[in-house]
């Protein structure tokens, strides 16, 4: 007679629940220990911001691409030129030892002061509403047009991180802190004002202190240049009846909806239409005229109203995720410049997209800051690429992952030379 033993008793469906997220949890951070676990998280965000954003391009710029040209594809067409030369610079960025990067810092600083410099060159300088801060080279379609304020931007990342990363030892001093990294910065900025583009201006004056506060400046010092720049910038604004209107414009929303709040209005509209889950790709109702710069610095709100809620809190967790990896890099690299170029890219990134958010949601007025990798312009798309390729080299240069790359490099070693060795098979 067989002997039944009893089985066990089922667990309970809070400790399956339980274990299952203790293996979740296990494998998650299981994956987030690998060496080159950063270099993923920096460019799988990238690489589906960068795809969302040619589609968006596309779908919010035909419209315009052909009452404006008779080529609906005019935008996209560009759009992708731009997006190749970006990956290919990106890529050699991140190719690039950091050490040699570091040593680049000065010739970084000037190349962009002097693309400043020629905005005011004419025949080459260039206008776009109001702003003289193109470059003009001609060319068929004038696509080989370059605003010198986007490179001048990354410009200012590597060659601060690199000037303090020299003086690292100085920085107690006040002399050494400021000099000669806030006059240089300040000489950019200048020139940007000079272009009117005091959207820009503000950006780079943000990253400037962004860049102190990672080396440890001194907040007494921080909240005096902090206030000195909001100081320059009501001036600026005081002196200006565009800028004046359009802040008058955002502290009475409903005031002059057809001219100064036009646009802000326009893009609630499409925001607040989407609903969950949108009116569906390429369905847009605001890109039929209601909504100017649907492509460029409002293409989020294309983006909300054809992919509804769903699709922009893609977009926000995307460029959270991007941020979460860039302080990874900046607190885990080997040198003082890889931390803090990583910190001053992140910053860059983070402040930019948050500006252009917020502009799109009515929270601040507008100030003409394209969304980084999402709005149609080749060169703010070649500078944020190329900033996340250099992501990718301080990644790549951690000390974890400068090892397991070595470990690589050597494993396949052996079997390239036994390649080399044997005689190569003859045609049957």
């Amino acid at each position: 007679m067989a002997i039944l033993t009893p089985s066990r008793p089922p667990k309970p469906s809070s400790a399956r629940r339980k274990g299952r997220e203790n293996t979740i949890a296990d494998t998650a951070s299981g994956w987030l220990s690998h060496p080159m676990a950063d270099v993923v998280l920096v460019t799988v965000p990238t690489a589906i911001l960068l795809g969302l954003g040619a589609l968006m391009v596309w779908s919010a710029s035909t419209v315009f691409a052909y009452r404006q040209f008779g080529d609906a594809f005019y935008f996209m067409e560009r759009h992708l030129v731009f997006l190749v030369v970006a990956l290919i610079a990106g890529f050699v960025a991140s190719r690039v030892p950091p050490e040699k990067l570091r040593a680049l810092g000065w010739v970084a600083f000037g190349l962009a002061a002097l693309l400043l410099c020629l905005t005011f060159v004419p025949g080459l300088g260039y206008g776009v509403g109001g702003n003289k801060n193109w470059l003009n080279f001609g060319g068929p379609g004038q696509m080989l047009r370059l605003q010198p304020a986007e490179l001048a931007k990354l410009a200012l990342v590597v060659w601060g991180s690199a000037v303090l990363a020299n003086k690292r030892k100085l920085l107690n001093e006040p002399k050494h802190l400021l000099v000669p990294f806030v006059p240089f910065s300040l000489l950019l900025i200048g020139l940007v004002v000079l272009q009117r583009d005091l959207g820009t201006a503000i950006i780079l004056g943000a990253l400037m202190l962004a860049i102190l506060w990672c080396v440890g400046a001194p907040l007494k010092v921080l909240g005096g240049m902090m206030a000195m720049i909001v100081v320059a910038a009501g001036v600026l604004v005081t002196f200006n009846e565009s800028r004046v209107a359009r802040i008058l414009g955002f502290l009475d929303p409903t005031s002059d909806p057809t001219g100064i709040n036009h646009q802000p209005l326009q893009a609630l509209y499409g925001l607040a239409s989407g609903g969950w889950l949108g009116v569906g790709l390429g369905r847009s109702r605001q890109k039929w005229g209601s909504l100017a710069e649907a492509h460029t610095d409002y293409v989020l709100a294309i983006i909300g109203e054809e992919l509804g809620l769903i699709g922009t809190l893609l977009v926000l967790g995307l460029f959270v995720m991007l941020a979460w990896a860039g302080v990874r890099i900046a607190l885990r690299g080997s040198t003082f410049f890889t931390r803090w170029v990583a910190a001053g890219i992140t910053a860059w990134l983070l402040m930019q997209a948050s500006i252009n958010i917020l502009v799109v949601l009515g929270l601040l007025p507008v100030l003409g800051v394209p969304l980084p990798f999402l709005s149609y312009g080749g060169s703010a798309l070649l500078a944020n690429v190329m900033a996340v390729g250099i992501l990718v080299a301080c990644a790549r240069d951690e000390p974890e992952a400068k090892a397991w790359l070595r470990r690589r490099a050597k494993a396949k070693a052996p079997r390239r030379r036994l390649s080399a060795i044997l005689p190569a098979r003859r045609p049957s």
